[in-house]
């Protein structure tokens, strides 16, 4: 004979009979422990696991600080009633407010971000007032060493990079190395470190190469799935002639057909929007 188990639940009663094995045939098992739970449940409301709770709350406050408009600083909102937030400056206008309303006790950067009218825009521009940090670059190939390189590319440092260790900030190769350097796309390419023949990092040429490089010369490129682009154009201690002599250079390369929108602003300061006719 089996044993037979009642339970009561309010008041209901349920009748477990469980055979001498202690082990009921699957499809029975599963059906007596459906109907307890059902009836165990039945009227009361099932918490969630705390995991979701914490999930659902987190993903409450964030949706609730997004629609929250951003407090500015007292000085920026100083700094904002200088601007006519409708008004498009002339550049040479533009540039001298983006200087004046920067809020940084340190010298800041002017930035230009250029609305396009096509996405992945990508190019490589020697602005001619460079102001910005020495690049680290690293370099791959014949003759590398004489290269002017900060650091010689070798298998070792394939290794390194393929565990993760990225101690440069560009990385200039020639053809014949790409093979090996395929190997490390997984790691570069997020990073927008993999060599192009686009931007100019693939050359046999490297020691010209690293020159430009170290001049200036750097790339641009429209944000992933966007249509802007960001560059650093001067700084606010330059003279501000030398500034907009940059940002025209960055517009006639882009090409002026591709821009519908360009906006200065300096570091932590608000927009500025530049009449295109004016450049």
């Amino acid at each position: 004979m089996g044993k037979t188990k009642i339970k009561t639940i309010g008041e209901e009663i349920i009748t477990v009979i469980a055979s001498d094995n202690s082990s009921l045939r699957s499809g029975e098992a599963g059906e007596a422990i459906s109907n307890e739970e059902q009836i165990a449940t039945s009227g009361r409301k099932i918490d969630p696991p705390r995991n979701d709770k914490v999930k659902q709350e987190k993903k409450s406050k964030r949706a609730q600080k997004k629609s929250e408009p951003k407090i500015r600083s007292k000085k920026y909102q100083e700094a904002r009633t200088k601007i006519d937030p409708q008004q498009k400056y002339t550049l040479a206008d533009a540039v001298k407010l983006a200087v004046e309303t920067s809020i940084t006790k340190f010298p800041g950067t002017i930035e230009a971000h250029l609305n396009t009218n096509v996405k992945n825009i990508r190019g490589l521009i020697s602005l001619p007032h460079f102001t910005g940090k020495k690049l680290t670059i690293l370099a791959f190939g014949q003759d590398a060493d004489k290269s002017g390189a900060d650091v010689i590319g070798t298998d070792e440092i394939i290794a390194q990079i393929e565990a993760g260790k990225i101690n440069f900030d560009v990385l200039v190769t020639t053809p014949a190395w790409m093979p090996k350097l395929a190997k490390s796309a997984k790691i570069l390419g997020p990073r927008g470190l993999m060599p192009n023949p686009k931007n100019g990092t693939i050359s046999e040429n490297l020691a010209k190469t690293v020159a430009e490089l170290q001049g200036g010369k750097m790339e641009f490129k429209t944000e992933k799935d966007g249509k802007v682009i960001h560059l650093s154009v001067g700084k606010t201690n330059q003279p501000t002639e030398e500034i907009s002599a940059n940002i025209k250079v960055l517009f006639n390369i882009v090409g002026k057909s591709k821009i519908s929108k360009i906006t200065l602003s300096s570091t932590m300061g608000p927009g500025i929007k530049v009449d295109l006719s004016s450049i």
